[in-house]
Order: structure tokens, then sequence, then C-alpha cells
């Protein structure tokens, strides 16, 4: 028999501390627990909003974990799914809505998951120089701009015969939906899906929305192919330095503080790696709070990072635009925008049940839900795919580490559902216990029972 005494035993317990939390139990810093898969390949797209992961490679954070991470610039946001539902990538910076489309199977259909928000907010909406011209001659006053003004514009196109076409990054996306709830809001129907027949989304439409990768927006813009787009930094402000279009609005001035993007993983890869995942997200964690610590003062430093070719691959300048407190509108005009990239404060970093609701309320809202689900599916789907019991682990492990504070987080009473929102454009309150309630609320789209058949809005 094997004898162990008390010292071997209390050196055994000192050196691996763990924490539970939501049945996730994790090895703090002080533990010598091997994880289970050290070696992780995660990908992203060139955007600023990927900075956690650049920061976190960059920072040491993700070593300080035990972590050797490989971190590789994707194509477009298609591929990113496919390749993190292959296993080719462990991981990836996804836009926020994508797991809730593949959980229904818009598209690809996978169980990918997310236990950690790369930050709140962070994107624009940008139209060619001659379609501000026609805008401001429509009425278009002070920024942010609502839609009405681009309304006459859109049917002189349509009545003309012409394609008003205007990009955005991925069907089941933050710009898609960003960008159709902007057009709605003045009056403009971008168009209706209806899967798995048409996925197209133009049913209907007064404006034709289309993808574009983000990198190629501004040039595509340029050549007259598309006439605006939706689009995360820093490729607005591009637009701006190349004199080629003016950005019309933010999403911090249209939906406050809207997850953005997240860490996607698939269900299998987080069941099997759950150490991993912790870890990951303890790295990622300590990564947004740099980014936003003192009020920013590391962004200087950050934006020296991210312009390099592997990670964003844009001028410094163009990326100090958004990424310390201003955006810049047209050539000059560069105003004070506190909020425009957050990615720690005000919680951003929190997986929202609430938030996962409203992107599933928008995907009702134009086909691609093409039927009528009621409140406790959007709250079922929701809490399906987010993972706050692994984010509030790998919390409780950086409190013990002495990496973080217990202020730093929410509450352990948290919900997961922020109270009513009313600070959109259109001032309509959204509250994410209320779904189909929300959706009644407006003129255009889907609402109760109605469904797109035969290229038409049919049902009550």
């Amino acid at each position: 028999m094997k004898v162990v005494t008390l010292k071997k035993l209390a050196v055994c317990i000192a050196a691996s501390t763990l924490i539970s939390f939501g049945g996730v139990t994790v090895a703090t810093a002080a533990s010598k627990e091997k994880l289970e898969k050290p070696n992780l390949k995660l990908g992203f797209i060139k955007l600023t909003d990927m900075a956690p992961l650049a920061i976190a490679y960059e920072k040491g954070f993700f070593k300080d974990e035990g972590l050797n991470v490989q971190l590789e610039a994707q194509a477009n946001w298609k591929l990113v799914l496919d390749r993190v539902i292959s296993g080719e990538l462990d991981g990836s910076h996804m836009l926020a809505p994508m797991p809730l489309g593949a959980s229904i199977g818009f598209g690809t259909k996978a169980d990918i998951v997310t236990a950690y928000t790369m930050g709140v907010n962070g994107n624009a909406i940008t139209v060619s120089n001659d379609t501000w011209s026609k805008m401001k001659a429509g009425g278009a006053g002070k920024h942010p701009i609502s839609a009405e003004s681009l309304k006459s514009v859109a049917e002189t196109y349509k009545n003309e015969g012409k394609a008003f076409n205007m990009g955005m990054t991925f069907p089941v996306g933050t710009h898609n939906f960003k960008l159709r709830y902007w057009l709605a809001g003045g009056g403009i129907n971008p168009g209706y899906y209806s899967p798995p027949n048409d996925v197209t989304g133009q049913i209907g439409s007064i404006v034709m929305l289309s993808v574009t990768p983000p990198p190629q927006m501004p040039a595509t813009m340029e050549a007259g192919t598309i006439l605006g787009y939706c689009v995360g930094e820093p490729w607005n402000q591009q637009a701006v330095a190349k004199g080629v279009g003016v950005p019309v609005i933010t999403d911090d001035e249209m939906w406050k503080d809207i997850p953005e993007k997240i860490l996607g993983v698939t269900k299998e890869w987080a069941e099997k790696n759950p150490k991993t995942h912790v870890a990951v997200v303890k790295a990622l964690i300590r990564a947004s709070m740099w980014l936003d610590e003192d009020n920013g003062k590391n962004r200087p430093e950050a934006i020296k990072i991210l312009a390099q070719s592997k990670y964003v691959g844009a001028d410094e300048a163009v990326l100090a635009n958004s990424m310390t407190g201003t955006f810049e509108y047209e050539k000059g005009d560069k105003r004070a925008l506190p909020d425009f990239n957050v990615f720690f404060r005000k919680n951003a970093t929190y997986p929202y049940y609430s938030g996962a609701v409203w992107y599933l309320t928008q995907m009702r809202r134009w086909g691609q839900i093409n039927e009528y689900k009621d409140d406790a599916w959007y709250m079922e789907t929701a809490k399906k795919i987010l993972k706050p019991d692994v984010y509030m682990a790998a919390a409780d492990a950086l409190i013990s580490d002495n990496k973080a504070k217990a202020s730093d987080f929410p509450a352990k009473t948290e919900t997961g559902f922020k109270a009513p929102q009313s600070y959109f454009i259109d001032k309509v309150t959204f509250d994410g216990t209320k779904p189909n309630d929300y959706l009644s609320k407006f003129t255009i789209g889907l609402k109760g029972k109605e469904v797109v058949e035969d290229g038409r809005v049919t049902g009550d």
C-alpha cells in the first residue's frame, strides 16, 4: 500500500486548487492539472473586433493558461463555419448569430456553442458618395442618419428597373440584421427569405442585399457594384480614408450595446475539452480587460498590433479613427464615440441570452425562420447555445488567480436577460423575455403566424 504523508498531501492540495461553477470544474493557475488539448488553431476575419485573440496571443495570456495557440486569418464567414464544423479549426471569431443559424439549419446545420462574447457594437453603415449626395438632397440631416432619406433614392432605382445593391457579410450575420433593421426603420423593405426554396432574402425587396467579404467592401463600392454596405471596422473608415464613401450611422447609435462577435466552438469540442474551453475563455477575458483598461490607455499599442498584416493589416491612422474613442463620418468630421468598440466594459464579454433572442427575432422577422415559434422556443434555443456557466467558471478562476475582481463580472444571480431596452433608432422597446410581443410592433416584417409562401406574405 502506498503511504501519503500529511506533508505530501498538503502540497498536492495546494498545487491543485479547483473551482466549480454551474457544474463546470476548472483548475486555477496554481493547478498542475493537464489540459485536454493545449495545442489549438483559432480562426478570425480581418476586422478590429478580432482584437482579443491578437492581444491574448501577443501579451502571453494564452501561454499563461498553458495554451499553444495558432491564429489563422480566414477568407470569409462561410469558410469559418465550415472549418470549425470539420474540426480544421478548434474555434473561431464568429458573428454572434452564426451559432443560432447553424442550430436551426439555415445554411449548414450544426451544433455550435459559445461561452464568450468578443465585444459589443463596432459596426457602421456606409453609402457611396453619390448616394450620400442624393440622400442629402432628399433631406438627410445630422448624423446619425435615418434610412428615410434613402427611401426615395432606392424607389427611384426600382422604378427605373435598376437594382439598388447593398452589401452585408453573411446571411445569418450581425451586419445583415443591422442593415435590415435600419432600412425597415426608414420604411424600406429589405426583402424576405423563404427557405428552403428561396434563400436570397430578396422577396419583395426595394433594396437588394448580397454578401461581400469585409475587406473587399470599399473597393466593391468604389467600382459601383454596391452602393452601400454594413460592416465592422476598419472597412467603414477605409471608405472615408479613400474618399469613396460616407458612414451614415454606427450600430452604437442604432442598437446600443448589442453583442457583435463571439468565440464559437462545436458542442462536441466543448464537451471533450471542458478545461481547455475554460482556459481559452480566461485568456480572452484578460485580453478584453486589457483592451478597455483605464479608459483605453492600451488602445494605441493594440492598434500597432492589429495593423500587422497577419491580423487586420490596415493603416494605423485608419484603425485609430474608431479604436480610440472617436469616429470619422466624412473627411475632417471626427466625433467622440467612446462606446463604438467596447471589449469588456458593461459586461461586454458575458453571453447574455437576451442578445441571442434579439437575433432570433430578426431571423423570424425576415423569414429565415419561416414559421411561428412561441416565446419558450426562443428561450430554449438561446440557452442551448450560450454557456454562461463556462464563462463564470473562467471568471471565478481569474478572481482566484488575482487577475480580476468579483466586481468585474455579473453577479452570480445574473439571469442572462437584460432589462427592457429602448435605445433603438426607431424607439421600439425590446424585452428579451417577450419576443413575439416585440415582433408585433413592427410594420415591416413577419409577425404572429405569418409566413412567406409563393413570393408573398400570408397568414395572420
